[in-house]
């Protein structure tokens, strides 16, 4: 069978099997270890370590050879929930964790647990009571933490293993993530080693009071539900604490007002002695750095942050320098600015992305310049050398650190996969495959407000050939689309080459523009986001006449779902045809921390709710639509799109639904991606009047 894009994009993962991953730097600089397929058409990680003073690459681990895998293997619940807020489709070794020195790694495998020597090459099994979850070796190596069920344990290297904290209710859990930590607040872990191995910082989650949802599997009725805390917005939240346990589990409750600051964002140990801690209040409007003592539980605040809106976390912080410089990231005179012993560093004009790494007297991070939001690039701060931009160009860039070595991750328009070179010169082999497709986007910006833009005609296009027009976007908080990479183009050029032009365009709320770009969409995620669609598309079309303004649809996924919902229900007199693909139809069924974020809690101000709601709007359709959700969705639930679904048919209003069964929210299974593309490719054509190809491909 000829192989197409629509079936490459599948079966590759979007292109990335083969791509190296997870990379850590060990702190001598001589090792850097990843995990990567042995080519672009395997699913299953290995695990691997790079010599950087000869550039061998060595296989330490292979669960094609520990496991006997061929494609998936059976993992337990919690590592499936993991992978699914992580947006993992990949198998094997897709995480690991390793001592301090990063001489060992351990990792798990259809729950079983996994340790390997990174001089030797030796890879073991450990004896643990499963199925494991999140497992950590401590910073000496000495032993295993990991995550059983609803209990933190710890496994010895002779094969041993006891609880460290479990608790006799089905409610309570320690160790894990809660599902909005997880999903909203890029905080993954649930527990942390302190430096000298001997205590475990350690959340306990409660979910009591969180209201319970059910995800069944229609196709197989004989099936029992899953049953699902999840916290929409305006209800309760999970419970969560802090405690230091020590190894013969002794526990010490961190203290912090926990009715003032719910969540807690995120936790790092700074020394044997210190624990920082980042909370949140539930508006999200103040965030508060703590200090806490191992010994006691006390804390101290640091530093406060307030704003009128919200507080954005930003990942790889707080931290300390070896002075004892606090570090962190706040918004600060219209950008986000790296915060250094609280005082802004970085210039205004440059947004602040993410802290890579907080070294001894300076900090590397990433961030792009306002002047071009579609690229992003690694810096680094030190007092003595202030701001230096250490990458360049137009493309994206990021980095990982260890001692003097840097590894870098760079994509740009001008090749079709991402480099990774380490600071030496030496590249890291990367086994994807090249599309089948060569994107060629232009990058604009469009309008009165600059909306950072692409815009993507068939390959081999003649200028004064009328084409249909396809908005593809993803619009919303955190979503950026419109980027310096041709690899974040391919399925827009494939649609082009279909016979589209293709629109992509951010607009406010999207990131890398500063603090009032984003927070343009508060209280209001419906109104901005439209607007600046219908305004880049027509500014676009002023500069390009090829642009056919009477046949314009619009297609997204997750927020992009609910823009195109949104677009033709309406705006019908622009949008033509929508497809929403696991939209968000009723923000109410949404979660807390991410909706509340945005619209404020319902239960106080209904109103932001009310005006932002789809189903409110079903009367109003007269275009075509096509609803997209897969059943075992269990982020943006199939509640959305049926719900919206039943408010068009009372109201008389004719609409298709894709219901995809057994599918997430990442719709990782092949034929259900591959027939995906197709299938909305016949809904565009039809809906927009083309003519319909023998073959699509």
């Amino acid at each position: 069978m000829a192989d197409t894009f629509p079936r490459q994009y599948a079966r590759t993962q979007r292109l990335t099997l083969g791509e190296p991953r997870t990379i850590t730097v060990s702190p001598d600089g001589r090792r850097v270890v990843f995990v990567r397929s042995r080519g672009g058409n395997d699913r299953i990680n290995c695990l691997w370590v790079l010599d950087v003073a000869t550039g061998d690459e060595r296989m330490v681990a292979d669960p094609h050879l520990l496991l006997g895998l061929a494609d998936e293997e059976d993992l337990p619940a919690a590592e499936r929930a993991r992978r699914e807020r992580a947006r993992e489709g990949a198998g094997g070794v897709v995480s690991y964790a390793t001592d301090r020195r990063v001489t060992a790694a351990c990792f798990t495998l259809g729950g079983r647990l996994f340790l390997a020597g990174l001089l030797s090459g030796a890879c073991r099994e450990l004896s643990a009571e499963g199925p494991v979850f999140d497992a950590r070796p401590d910073g000496q190596g000495r032993r295993v933490a990991y995550v059983c069920g609803r209990a933190l344990r710890v496994a010895e290297l002779d094969g041993t293993s006891r609880d460290l904290a479990v608790e006799d209710d089905p409610n309570v859990s320690w160790g894990a993530a809660e599902f909005i930590a997880a999903e909203e607040m890029n905080r993954s872990q649930g527990y942390w080693w302190s430096p000298n191995g001997d205590l475990i910082a350690a959340c306990r989650v409660d979910v009591t009071d969180v209201q319970r949802w059910w995800i069944a599997d229609p196709e197989r009725p004989s099936q029992q539900p899953t049953e699902h805390p999840y916290p929409a917005a305006g209800t309760a939240n999970a419970a969560v604490t802090l405690s230091i346990v020590s190894l013969d589990g002794q526990r010490t409750d961190v203290s912090w007002d926990r009715d003032e600051f719910p969540y807690l964002a995120r936790v790092a140990w700074t020394s044997a002695t210190e624990l920082l801690l980042s909370v949140q209040s539930r508006d999200q409007r103040s965030l508060v750095i703590l200090t806490a003592d191992p010994t006691t539980g006390t804390t101290t605040e640091l530093w406060r942050d307030t704003d009128p809106e919200w507080v954005e976390l930003v990942n790889g912080g707080p931290g300390r320098l070896e002075d004892g410089s606090l570090v962190t990231c706040a918004d600060r005179d219209g950008a986000r600015r790296l915060i250094v012993g609280g005082e802004p560093v970085t210039p205004s004009d440059v947004q602040v992305r993410s802290i890579v790494r907080i070294g001894r007297s300076a900090v590397t991070f990433s961030g792009n310049p306002f002047e071009a939001p579609e690229t992003l690039h690694v810096f680094r701060w030190s007092a003595s050398e202030g701001v230096e931009q250490l990458t360049e160009g137009r493309s994206l860039n990021s980095a990982t650190v260890g001692g003097d070595v840097m590894v870098i991750r760079s994509a740009g328009l001008d090749s079709d996969r991402a480099s990774f070179t380490v600071s030496n010169g030496t590249r890291i082999a990367s086994f994807s495959e090249a599309p089948l497709v060569t994107p060629a986007p232009r990058l604009l910006r469009l309008g009165k407000r600059q909306l950072p833009a692409a815009v993507l005609f068939p390959t081999g296009h003649r200028p004064g050939t009328p084409l249909p027009i396809l908005l593809d976007p993803y619009g919303g908080p955190h979503g950026q689309r419109v980027v310096a990479s041709r690899t974040a183009h391919l399925t827009s050029q494939w649609f082009a080459d279909q016979g589209f032009a293709v629109v992509v365009i951010d607009g406010r709320g999207t990131p890398g523009l500063g603090s009032d770009w984003e927070r343009a969409v508060s209280r209001d995620l419906a109104a901005p986001v439209l607007d600046d669609q219908i305004d880049g598309l027509q500014a676009a079309a002023e500069l390009f006449p090829d642009l056919d303004l009477s046949r314009v649809a619009i297609r997204g996924w997750s927020f992009g779902g609910y823009l195109a919902a949104l677009a033709v229900l309406r705006r019908p007199d622009v949008f033509h045809a929508a497809i929403a693909g696991a939209p968000v139809t009723e923000w109410r069924l949404y979660d807390t921390h991410y909706t509340e974020r945005y619209l404020g809690n319902p239960s106080i101000d209904p109103a932001p709710y009310d005006r932002t709601s789809l189903v409110a709007d079903a009367d109003r359709l007269e275009r075509p639509l096509l609803l997209i959700h897969g059943l075992a969705d269990d982020n943006v639930v199939a509640a959305h799109t049926l719900q919206l679904s039943s408010a068009l048919l009372a109201a008389g209003r004719s609409h298709q639904v894709l219901p995809l069964s057994g599918v997430t929210h990442m719709t990782p299974q092949d034929v259900v991606a591959e027939n995906n593309l197709l299938l909305q490719l016949r809904f565009l054509r039809s809906s927009l009047g083309m003519a319909e190809p023998s073959s699509a491909d």
